[in-house]
């Protein structure tokens, strides 16, 4: 066994190298930095399954799922919180050259990895390099160098002004900015990191079981402050009913993803809190084969009738009380650059019209409508639109790791039930889904691609803005997608819960930041 990769080691092994790695220095040893002042349990009731991959910032997929464990384990240079979609956080400050060249952060004192060790920018340039996640490409085509003039300062040195630098680097648009510990890591190996994550965040990890549960413990040394609560514990499970029977029982505290009747319930159970969460989150579907001329989905008058079956209000309204927005578009509102499309209407007969006129007076055979287990509900609603005008699919749900792998390689066809939650402006949205080269594109078109790389070196930002609106304008044209809604998550919370952390950052629909959340009477 190679002694740098704890690839094959059980959790008791990994316990036992990480209490020999106390003695040694690597970690700190227990209560080496005072008592825990946090007291008190927390218990989450999570919607999807959790797996290793979200541990780990590297490996970001361009969604805000994997956000709800980092900001526990880990902490970024710069990432949203309260009142600051953009607040220093490990980087104390950050400066951007005249020229839009260097872009330099002085790292915060006092800022240290749950094993003691303090952050500095060789684990700001390690964590950079190692990033895989989405848009990893992109961001390593533009820089040129990281210099690291000393431990407390990095220096980004791009090829040539990119006004998107910060809105890839500072925002959970991707993980690359997040910080991971370099020296850690080379010791214990990638599979190591994976199975014992050592981050610099408010939280450390205890105990992970797949598929059950993930425990993690207050981190004293946290530089913002002490956490209030000394324990988390995200318990999965995926069958909504049980959820809600869970934070009933008080085995959880908050439970995410409510929809109809069960969200009715909650508004109407003693001592449960419904809380809407609105959030970056679009959905959409996909027409993975538009670009295949033997297919149906080839014809425009095919997409848009798709596009006029679905009843979006009434979805909305069934499954999540209303509280989402049908904007028409995969971009959301608040994002820089957005632009508002003319929403096109629910009318099945023109739906049936435009089949006919395509050729399929009787409706066609689409195939599959794959989707992520967690949006199966939303997913069979807009299926039972399409079935009624004559778009005869199937649904099939696959977990959200297999269904996101599925998805960025390219494996899916027909429809997908497509979704982003990932922070960033409407060219960032664009990059990922809608250029020829992004990694959720299945095709494109030459317009768009030739857009949308004038765009990305455009400084004078009347002049891009221009551009990504005609970008958004030519999007809706061709109906390349079907927009459903910006989602607004139900997440509700029980009677033991003073702070929640639901809401407290724009924009963004889990917990955070967990240092603040408090029970009661603490």
């Amino acid at each position: 066994m190679a002694t740098n990769s704890l690839g094959d080691l059980s959790r008791r092994e990994i316990l036992k190298l990480s209490a020999a790695m106390a003695g040694s220095g690597v970690f700190p040893s227990a209560g080496s930095a005072g008592a825990l002042q946090a007291e008190g349990q927390l218990t989450w009731a999570v919607h999807f399954t959790l797996a290793p991959t979200l541990f780990e910032p590297a490996e970001t997929p361009g969604l805000v799922t994997p956000f709800m464990i980092l900001y526990a384990l880990h902490d970024a240079m710069l990432k949203p919180m309260p009142g600051n979609s953009m607040a220093p956080s490990l980087a104390e400050s950050w400066s951007t050259s005249s020229d839009g060249l260097i872009y330099e952060f002085t790292l915060r004192k006092g800022a240290r990895f749950h094993n003691g060790e303090a952050v500095t920018a060789e684990d700001v340039s390690f964590s950079f390099e190692r990033y895989r996640g989405i848009s990893a490409k992109m961001l390593k085509e533009q820089v040129a160098a990281i210099e690291i003039p000393d431990p407390a300062r990095v220096r980004f040195r791009l090829k040539r002004p990119w006004p998107d630098f910060m809105t890839f680097y500072g925002t959970p648009a991707t993980g690359a900015g997040w910080i991971v510990p370099k020296r850690y890591i080379e010791t214990v190996g990638e599979e190591g990191f994976k199975k014992h994550p050592i981050g610099a965040g408010p939280y450390r990890f205890v105990a992970f079981n797949p598929g059950v549960e993930l425990v993690l413990e207050a981190f004293e040394d946290y530089w913002r402050k002490t956490p209030s609560v000394k324990q988390l514990t995200f318990k999965v499970n995926p069958d909504t009913s049980t959820r809600l029977a869970m934070l009933k029982r008080g085995e959880a505290d908050i439970a995410y993803v409510f929809t109809g009747p069960l969200a009715e319930e909650v508004q109407r159970s003693p001592g449960l809190t419904l809380r809407p969460t609105p959030f970056v989150g679009n959905h959409w579907l996909v027409f993975a084969d538009q670009w295949d001329p033997t297919s149906p989905w080839h014809d425009r008058r095919v997409r848009l009738a798709a596009t006029h079956a679905v009843d979006r209000q009434a979805v909305n309204q069934a499954e999540t009380l209303g509280f989402s927005k049908i904007t028409g578009s995969i971009i959301p509102t608040s994002f820089a650059f957005y632009w508002q499309p003319p929403v096109y209407p629910y009318d099945p007969s023109k739906a049936r019209q435009l089949l006919t006129e395509a050729g399929y007076p009787q409706g066609f055979d689409a195939g599959d409508l794959w989707c992520d287990a967690s949006t199966s509900g939303y997913g069979e609603a807009v299926l039972n639109y399409l079935r009624a005008v004559g778009i005869r699919a199937n649904l099939r749900p696959l977990e959200r790791a297999g269904f996101l792998k599925a998805y960025q390689e390219k494996k899916l066809k027909n429809i997908i039930y497509s979704l982003s939650g990932g922070f960033g402006n409407a060219a960032t949205r664009i990059e990922t889904f809608v250029a020829s080269s992004g990694a959720y594109a299945y095709g494109g078109y030459p317009d768009i691609d030739e857009l949308f790389k004038e765009q990305a070196t455009e400084l004078d930002p009347k002049k891009r803005e221009a551009t990504l609106h005609r970008i958004q304008q030519l999007i809706h044209d061709k109906v390349m997608c079907l927009p459903i809604w910006q989602f607004a998550l139900l997440q509700a919370y029980g009677p033991r819960v003073a702070q929640s952390g639901l809401g407290l950052i724009d924009d963004y629909p889990w917990s955070a930041p967990y240092e603040e959340l408090r029970l009661k009477g603490k």
